[in-house]
C-alpha cells in the first residue's frame, strides 16, 4: 500500500518538485497551500507523514504544527519541517512546535526521499533489516 504524504507548501515550484520526487518513489501526495486548509486536510485524510513549510501565509508552520499535535488522531503522525529558515535556533524552534524533523531548503533531490523516510516507522524498520 502506498504511503500518503500531506505537503503543506504555498510555493508552487517547491510543491511541484516535492510532489514529483515523492510520486516517482511511489508515494501518494495530497497538498495544501496554507496552514488552515492543511489542518483540515490532515484531519480528513490522516496521512502517514506531513511535510510542512514554516513560512506560510496567514498561519505560520509553527502554529500549524502545534494545532496538528492537538488533534488526537494526528498526534503520532510524523511532521517534518521543510523550510528555508536556517538560522541558529530555527531547528530547535520547529522541534519545540511539534515537528519530528527538519530539512533545509533548497532540498537536495538526491537525498530528499531518504531524509523523509527516516521519519516513517515502517520505513525505518525496513532500513534497519537491510
Amino acid at each position: 500500500m502506498n504511503k500518503t504524504v500531506l505537503l503543506i507548501e504555498d510555493n508552487e515550484q517547491n510543491r511541484y518538485l516535492t510532489t514529483f520526487l515523492l510520486e516517482r518513489h511511489g508515494y501518494t501526495v495530497i497538498s495544501a497551500r496554507d496552514g488552515m486548509s492543511g489542518i483540515q486536510l490532515a484531519n480528513s485524510s490522516v496521512p502517514d507523514i506531513i511535510l510542512l513549510d514554516i513560512q506560510l501565509p496567514t498561519m505560520d508552520g509553527y502554529e500549524v504544527a502545534q494545532a496538528l499535535r492537538q488533534c488526537g488522531q494526528l498526534s503520532q503522525v510524523p511532521i517534518v519541517a521543510v523550510t528555508s529558515y536556517a538560522m541558529v535556533g530555527d531547528r530547535e524552534k520547529t522541534l519545540t512546535a511539534g515537528c519530528n524533523g527538519y530539512i533545509e531548503k533548497p532540498i537536495n533531490p538526491d537525498t530528499f526521499i531518504s531524509e523523509i523516510e527516516q521519519f516513517l516507522p515502517d520505513q525505518r524498520a525496513a532500513n534497519e533489516v537491510s
